[in-house]
């Protein structure tokens, strides 16, 4: 199972803006993995918790309440889980042989140098495969996966949810509380 936070227009298809599987492609091109010229990037995480503290890394050191979940465009935030099951061929950064393999550093993989981990990504996507995994900089022990949007979109499904996202959210609160944002 994968996790993915998405802003959730409940009257969407799964796969137009506003729904689970949407690819804001044009809008890419600032996070770890994109490179909207070659392919967009879905963003998730082996845990729940992982895919929330994510997004919620950019508030660190701020308070965050109610409000701060929805957008100017009404959407608010909802956390989807997705069966990856029908998946073949992502590659596990995380497993030291995948580093050898493709002569990687764990340095070169989890750093916030972006020059470095799209030049992974890229690779990677000129493999051919639909994504990979890779630990969290936030967090070691929360695996992520990076999926190439337009090889997996026809392959995943929505397993559970979505569900709107708010403070009083038990994930939320946990991941909030990991990363050093406070909830009001």
């Amino acid at each position: 199972m994968l996790y993915r936070l998405f802003p959730w227009d409940p009257s969407a298809a799964a796969a137009s803006p506003g729904g689970p599987l949407f690819n804001p492609r044009l809008q890419q091109g600032s996070g770890r993995h994109d490179n909207p010229a070659l392919y967009g990037a879905l963003y998730t995480g082996r845990l729940e918790v992982s895919a929330v503290a994510e997004w919620l890394a950019g508030f660190r050191g701020q308070r965050l309440g109610p409000d701060d979940f929805g957008r100017t465009d009404g959407r608010r935030w909802a956390l989807v889980g997705l069966d990856d099951g029908a998946l073949r061929g992502l590659v596990d950064l995380d497993d030291p042989g995948e580093l050898v393999l493709r002569h990687l550093r764990p340095s070169g993989v989890a750093t916030r140098t972006r020059s470095s981990t799209r030049e992974v990504a890229g690779a990677l996507f000129a493999e051919g495969i639909p994504g990979f995994g890779w630990w969290s900089t936030l967090e070691a022990s929360w695996p992520n996966v990076t999926l190439f949007a337009e090889r997996v979109v026809n392959v995943i499904r929505v397993a559970d949810g979505p569900r709107e996202i708010g403070i009083e959210d038990p994930v939320v609160r946990a991941a909030a509380a990991a990363i050093g944002v406070t909830l009001t």
